[in-house]
């Protein structure tokens, strides 16, 4: 008897409970495939046109339509196109076009609108000359033949300065021989500040003879009295003459 009151208290919290829905039903309908009719019906509505049933089917024969097929060009197709891009590049260019055809006729040869020389043609040579007129040709240019005889070279006039190149071949020593006194007081710095003012060697050597050298020295150019100013070197010009 005490497990009365308990089964009481259970009986009484499961008529609180509240029913559980049922999963299988839809949110908010019955039916899914209702709710789709009902939905089309009322767009339908909307654009103010019928909604037919979504069960009729037409009982109609759908005539034969013609089908659209991938298909190949054909030859005269291609042929064509071919043509008519051909046609328009002899437009644009102003040439006539060859077709790649084996009936056309070949094309006309370039003609030697150049004046390039034939001597290599035989054919061409021989329409023009013959043997007698080579001959001819030979005899005359013999009897125009001129021989030149060597003559002795030019003597040069004393105006144009000191030849370093006759000084060059009269002299037999080599750069650095003392040949020539030098007096102390011309020091390096002098050497190296005067020889700066000249483009090369030819031009200080051709102003040293120019001075009185190689006998006298005033700018110091020769300071190791060998006669040959700020460095110049003989050797090129005695090797010209293979001396």
């Amino acid at each position: 008897m005490r497990f009365v009151p308990y089964v009481l208290a259970l009986v009484a919290l499961a008529a609180c409970v509240p029913p559980i829905p049922d999963s299988g039903a839809g949110v908010g309908f019955n039916d899914y495939d209702a709710y789709l009719q009902e939905k089309q019906a009322r767009e339908a509505q909307l654009a103010g046109s019928a909604l037919p049933r979504a069960d009729a089917v037409s009982s109609e024969t759908v005539d034969d339509i013609g089908v659209v097929t991938g298909r190949s060009p054909a030859s005269s197709d291609i042929a064509a196109d071919t043509r008519a891009a051909l046609d328009e590049t002899a437009a644009n260019s102003g040439q006539p076009v060859v077709h790649a055809s084996p009936s056309n006729p070949a094309p006309a040869a370039v003609t030697n609108a150049s004046g390039i020389s034939k001597e290599n043609d035989f054919e061409a040579v021989g329409a023009q000359r013959s043997i007698e007129s080579d001959k001819a040709k030979i005899a005359q240019d013999r009897a125009q033949y001129q021989v030149i005889q060597p003559q002795a070279l030019p003597t040069r006039s004393g105006s144009g300065g000191p030849n370093i190149v006759d000084y060059a071949l009269r002299s037999k020593h080599p750069r650095g021989t003392r040949v020539y006194s030098r007096s102390g007081f011309n020091s390096n710095g002098k050497y190296q500040r005067n020889c700066a003012k000249y483009a090369s060697p030819d031009r200080a050597q051709s102003d040293f003879l120019s001075r009185g050298g190689p006998d006298r020295d005033k700018l110091g150019l020769d300071p190791d009295g060998d006669g040959y100013a700020c460095a110049w070197d003989p050797s090129p010009f005695r090797r010209a003459v293979g001396g």
